[in-house]
């Protein structure tokens, strides 16, 4: 008889595996979960390609390598531009509930339509951090009805209270449906070429439980010996012995080698090796061996987990010397082509530390952010001081990391460092040697954060050294460290305001200079600040009118959402237009891809409408008490916590709100955050007088008082009048009490009579005051009397008024729909 032809990488779905995928096509998340080896990447592929050659369609492969969410970040913005979603190319890895919520809008966004979209997830049991499950599930709860998300893991991951929720959005594919039975593991030992006897069916069958890889190897070593493995042998030791030591040497070092890389080209693969005929090889591989795959891009190769660890163990017995040069290749490739957090990573391995510090350099630190700062710190301890030395803008980039991850200690180590280093290397030019200094003092400056006097004087020194902006600040950045508010970060004590204010002045040109213009604006929005909170509302507009023109179109967008703080809070008390709805600013925010900027809108949103009593527009991240699910600078944390206390009071959860403040004053008065905690006594005092307390209430107020008097801070009280009106009236009075009377009474008429039908909300306070009195059937030039404008200014008012309203027509048409919109 002629021996029989094996095929043994050939596909084999049973039908009752195939009527087990048919529901993917109905469900927004299907999960497939079994252990590793089952045949879940197939099964998923074989659907997808089924599906495929039915209609035309998008599918999206990612695969997880490590649990280094940067790293997966990276796989995923690859692998939507390969599917042909360039939108994600620039988008910053997620890491909290805000930078997950608003990927969800854009996936949403970006993939609705007419075309069914498949975006698969492989070996998602790599992923170790819980947030990635609990955003698939946001993110299933919210995908247009053409996406279907297909999720393989070793590990079940919904957690169960969100798989309740899904509900019916959500299939689950396991075991029983992966694993062969009797029938199915005879058809697929047929189709590999061989007919097994029934005892050789049913003693291949209990020795592997149906587990698809078991089946193939033992199948494997049929082939190639005649008889079937010891039902007793490790997976790992079979593999080995079937799928790598038949080799020759030269494909078992390419897989040990290959084996280290995620994904990898014939190209790299030639470089890594140093081999010329990998791409021989590899066809080899592919066409031999079921755990090389060649993906459908046609050009990328991968590993299958089992052999990758196996490859990977052997690649562990070469000479030390050998791992170093490998791991250095690796390292040079991926430096070359700019996969700065693979080069890092690889480097380290290679203790290549040159190198490293090079990457670092090359990166400027924006990727360091994205990795652990274990890890950095790992390789700054086993990195040599003679080698750092070496690289001066490297430990800049460094110190500044230090400073945002808080290691303070490791931050003036790095200082001492750089200055040894400078000291021992008299060839620097002086230009290089003032540029060097100087930025050391620049970053040196955020440990005197928030004394302005301290950090002008560095900003000086650095701004006379320097020549050229810093490496190791981003103009583009964020400037407030997530604080909507630049007078809250910078107001240290009573009485110091005004020597505050020009110390802003004098010092911002300075730090401009070294920064191309970083956080432009900041002393213009301070000043606006704090003209507003002593009531002087004209002077604020004025102020704050300046600060949108300095930050306009300068990308400088942290400045401008300060000024829409600023902004709302002014409109609540003199006439005020709104350059944006709040929903127009959030779209507007979303092309950015910035969480940051989403939790400033969402303070100041958060703000405005708890001050207005308009619990239900507050932003559920704030209405829901959520801040702890997104990850804040602990510079900007306190005012974003003042801002949720603020809610707790609208929302009448006063002895919260009593609690809360008794955790958040220390805080602030450590941070020398004199006017947050000002806030945080007068929520105190309002609290505690909705709780029936007078006497703590009064406690509360007499030193908020006494802290506001020194600069004449009111509006803070006036923000909070409706509640303080019966404490400040059993106050003895002074010019503070009376201003913040007067002030609270001018503003409760003005809400009093600005009580408005929703329709009228896109007007500002004056252009409703003129609707009134056009309801009341005035004549231009009589509003204008009583308003004391110019009658053309009132004409204007009136045109403006009617093209928000979207009411056109002539004039008598025109009043006649104004004042159907007022019923």
């Amino acid at each position: 008889m002629p021996k029989p032809k094996w095929n043994l990488n050939t596909i084999y779905i049973s039908e009752r595996l195939q009527e087990s995928l048919r529901p993917i096509s109905r469900c927004a998340m299907t999960t497939v979960v079994a252990p590793m080896g089952y045949g879940k990447t197939t099964a998923v592929n074989w659907y997808l390609g089924e599906r495929a050659k039915a209609e035309a369609l998008h599918i999206i492969r990612i695969s997880a390598y490590s649990n280094n969410l940067a790293i997966f970040w990276k796989s995923v913005q690859e692998a939507f531009a390969r599917a042909g979603f360039g939108f994600l190319r620039e988008y910053p890895c997620p890491t909290d509930a805000a930078g997950g919520g608003l990927l969800v809008d854009d996936l949403c966004h970006a993939l609705t339509g007419e075309t069914p979209c498949y975006l698969f997830i492989d070996d998602f049991h790599l992923l170790t951090d819980k947030c990635a499950s609990l955003f698939l599930c946001m993110l299933a709860n919210r995908l247009p009805i053409n996406v279907h998300l297909i999720v393989a893991s070793r590990d079940r991951f919904l957690p169960a209270a969100e798989t309740v929720r899904l509900g019916a959005k959500v299939y689950q594919i396991g075991t029983e449906q992966l694993r062969l039975n009797h029938t199915e593991l005879a058809i697929y030992a047929h189709r590999c070429g061989t007919e097994l006897s029934e005892a050789q069916v049913e003693s291949l069958l209990y020795s592997s439980e149906g587990w698809f890889s078991a089946v193939y190897l033992n199948l494997r070593t049929l082939s190639e010996r005649g008889v079937l493995p010891s039902r007793h042998s490790d997976i790992y030791a079979t593999f080995t012995a079937a799928m790598i030591d038949p080799l020759p040497e030269q494909q078992r070092e390419f897989l040990a080698v290959m084996g280290l890389a995620d994904e990898f080209t014939v190209e790299m693969a030639q470089y890594i090796t140093g081999d010329a005929d990998a791409g021989q090889i590899l066809s080899l591989l592919t066409e031999q061996n079921a755990f090389v795959t060649h993906l459908p891009d046609g050009v990328t190769y991968r590993f299958h987990h089992m052999m990758k660890e196996c490859a990977e163990r052997r690649f562990l017995t070469m000479e030390k010397k050998t791992q170093w040069l490998y791991w250095e290749r690796f390292g040079l490739w991926y430096e070359q082509h700019r996969q700065y957090l693979h080069a890092i990573a690889a480097y380290h391995k290679s203790e290549n530390y040159d190198a490293l510090l090079r990457v670092i350099r090359s990166d400027a630190g924006i990727l360091l952010a994205s990795l652990k700062p274990e890890d950095v710190l790992d390789a700054l301890d086993k990195c040599p001081a003679e080698t750092l030395k070496s690289y001066p803008f490297a430990i800049l980039v460094l110190m500044r990391r230090m400073f945002t991850w808080r290691q303070i200690p490791k931050m003036l180590e790095l200082k001492a460092l750089l200055l040894t280093a400078i000291e021992e290397h008299p060839e620097l030019s002086e230009e290089e040697r003032g540029n060097l200094l100087g930025e050391c003092d620049l970053i040196l400056s955020f440990l005197c954060y928030n004394d302005i006097s301290a950090m002008s004087r560095l900003h000086r020194s650095a701004s006379v050294q320097m020549s050229r902006p810093a490496i190791s600040i981003q103009n583009s950045g964020g400037w407030t460290f997530g604080s909507p508010s630049v007078l809250m970060m910078f107001y240290r004590a009573p009485g110091e305001l005004e020597s505050e204010l020009t110390e802003m002045d004098e010092c911002m040109p300075h730090y401009y200079k070294v920064t191309n213009h970083h956080g432009q604006g900041a002393e213009t929005i301070m000043r606006a600040e704090a003209l507003f909170c002593q009531g002087r509302f004209t002077d604020a507009h004025i102020e704050l009118e300046r600060a949108y023109a300095q930050v306009k179109d300068n990308g400088q967008i942290n400045m401008a959402l300060c000024c829409d703080f600023l902004s709302r809070r002014l409109s609540r008390y003199t006439d005020v237009e709104q350059q944006y709805t709040f929903n127009e600013r959030y779209e507007a925010l979303l092309r950015y891809h910035d969480a940051v900027w989403i939790n400033i809108w969402c303070a100041t949103s958060a703000y405005y409408h708890a001050l207005c009593g308009e619990t239900d527009k507050i932003p559920e991240i704030f209405s829901q008490h959520r801040l702890s699910d997104i990850n804040m600078l602990a510079p900007g944390k306190p005012m974003m916590e003042m801002i949720e206390n603020q809610v707790y009071l609208a929302q009448g959860a006063y002895a919260r709100v009593v609690g809360y403040s008794a955790e958040l004053l220390p805080v602030c008065e450590a941070m020398h955050y004199a006017l947050v905690a000002l806030h945080l006594r007068i929520q105190t005092a309002a609290a505690y007088e909705q709780l029936g307390k007078p006497k703590e209430a009064h406690a509360w107020l007499r030193k908020a008082l006494s802290d506001a008097e020194p600069d004449g801070l009111v509006m803070p009280f006036v923000e909070n009048y409706d509640i303080l009106k019966p404490l400040l009236e059993r106050e003895v009075k002074n010019d503070l009490i009376s201003k913040i009377i007067e002030l609270g009474e001018a503003a409760t008429a003005q809400n009093a009579a600005g009580t408005r039908p929703a329709a009228f909300d896109v007007l500002t306070p004056r252009e409703f005051e003129i609707v009134e009195l056009m309801a009341q059937r005035l004549s231009n030039r009589e509003i204008a009397e009583q308003l004391y404008l110019s009658e053309g200014s009132v004409k204007q008012y009136v045109n403006q008024i009617y093209s928000k309203l979207h009411i056109e027509g002539d004039t008598r048409i025109k009043r006649k729909q104004l004042a159907e919109l007022l019923r």
